[in-house]
């Protein structure tokens, strides 16, 4: 009997490369699209543009699976040019999936999309659940455009599931080798007023919600892909700094944040910014996490 197949767009990332080995691991044929083939990634590739259809849908026709992953990282000055650029890349590379779904014969059995918890902008203190409102900032409003094209795909022999990723824990990428190296330069002190939420999660249990989102028949529609236990980013970053080994570190101002970002070509508000958000939908699902608390989930990261 054949593999079952499963095409990752987008799969060259960090929660990509993840992915890839777990589902690996589980039997499944793993075909990553990638604008960069051939960079020794040890899985089966094929190259696309994240925009247009190519030789790339042969390997959707009959595939038990496709999750896309793909667009431009967030994690840049959000002038209008950059929002322009990661909207255009979230939307196209579906649209294109869309696409191949026209030209194929038997299409993929489960779609699941990326989507971010950043569709609730700065949420403060409210803790948001999938039905809670989109947020007002720039960046909820390319997560509300990005989700409303995969929703607009009609394709009723696919299942769709669309997972809101958090902050994501992990040593090969992400955010937290970033905090990691400040805090082992003794700068590892709370972020601005250090209230703000951070609704983490462990590659994973990240990388479970996807394989259950692919194999369990009864899971369809939007779930908040987080963590049980949002914490606040002064606790955060105290967790962090007893893993590392790292004394206390004073708090860093918000207005210094904003410069630092200027300098390293980042945005402040990724940091700057309240994300609690709960997980509600895979909770009712049932699913069982391996990390449900902050610092065992650290630990575990950096033993």
């Amino acid at each position: 009997m054949s593999m079952k197949r499963i095409v990752l767009a987008g799969g060259s990332g960090f929660i990509g490369r993840a992915l890839a080995k777990a589902l690996l691991v589980r039997g499944y044929q793993v075909v990553v699209l990638t604008r960069t083939p051939g960079q020794g990634s040890g899985f089966l590739e094929a190259e696309w543009d994240g925009a247009h259809v190519g030789e790339w849908i042969q390997h959707l026709n009959g595939a038990e699976a496709v999750v896309n992953l793909a667009g431009r990282n967030v994690n840049c000055p959000h002038t209008q040019e950059n929002i322009g650029e990661i909207m255009e890349s979230r939307v196209n590379s579906v649209r294109a999936i869309a696409l191949a779904f026209q030209h194929i014969k038997v299409p993929p059995r489960v779609w699941v999309q990326a989507g971010a918890v950043g569709f609730y902008g700065d949420t403060k203190d409210c803790l948001c659940d999938e039905s809670s409102p989109v947020g007002t900032n720039a960046l909820a409003g390319v997560c509300k455009i990005w989700e409303d094209a995969f929703n607009a795909v009609e394709a009723p022999k696919t299942r769709k599931v669309l997972l809101r990723i958090g902050f994501v824990l992990g040593r090969d990428g992400g955010a937290l080798p970033v905090l990691s190296e400040f805090t082992n330069r003794f700068l590892g002190g709370s972020v601005g007023g250090g209230k703000q939420f951070i609704s983490w999660i462990h590659i994973a249990d990240l990388t479970r919600m996807f394989v259950e989102s692919i194999e369990r028949e009864n899971l369809s529609g939007t779930y908040n892909a987080v963590g049980l236990n949002p914490e606040m980013n002064r606790f955060f970053m105290r967790e962090l700094r007893h893993v590392l080994h790292r004394p206390w570190s004073p708090p860093v101002p918000a207005f210094v944040v904003r410069l630092a970002a200027r300098w390293m070509k980042s945005e402040p508000s990724l940091a700057l910014a309240s994300q609690c958000c709960a997980p509600i939908r895979f909770l009712e699902a049932g699913f069982e996490y391996q990390f449900p608390k902050l610092r065992p989930a650290l630990k575990d990261i950096y033993p």
